[in-house]
């Protein structure tokens, strides 16, 4: 396969493609507006991709001043990447989240190659929506 057709090939790659092929440790959950998804300092144990809904992502400086991230919907997410949370997840209107333990996503990013470069631009690289809208 040339440059030309993998390039393609990994356009048309879909996340939700990619989490359907996770099995065990995975499930959807509902947050009613207003209701917290996680908190800062709360241990990071799992990856969440935002099904319907908006979540907003605050961060609390230690001076106990609040800030907003980012603002996130549809499709996006992945609140992943350390040992503790760095900020909070709040539902903005009522959500449906996939929650993914992270020992499930690691297996899957292992088994499925190109999703795990898909998923590293998407939500470690310069393509995350936090990093696209407020950079």
């Amino acid at each position: 396969m040339g440059p030309r057709a993998a390039a393609k090939k990994r356009r048309d790659l879909a996340p939700h493609a990619f989490l359907a092929t996770i099995g065990e440790g995975r499930k959807v959950v509902l947050f009613p507006k207003k209701q917290g998804i996680f908190a800062q300092g709360d241990t990071a144990d799992a990856v969440f991709h935002i099904q319907t809904g908006k979540v907003r992502l605050t961060v609390v400086s230690n001076d106990g001043k609040e800030a907003t991230i980012g603002i996130l919907g549809d499709g996006e997410g992945a609140f992943a990447g350390q040992a503790f949370r760095m900020g909070s997840a709040t539902a903005m209107t009522d959500c449906a989240v996939l929650r993914i333990d992270k020992k499930a996503i690691m297996e899957a990013l292992h088994r499925e190659h190109e999703f795990s470069d898909l998923f590293v631009r998407l939500f470690v690289g310069a393509e995350h929506p936090v990093r696209r809208r407020s950079g």
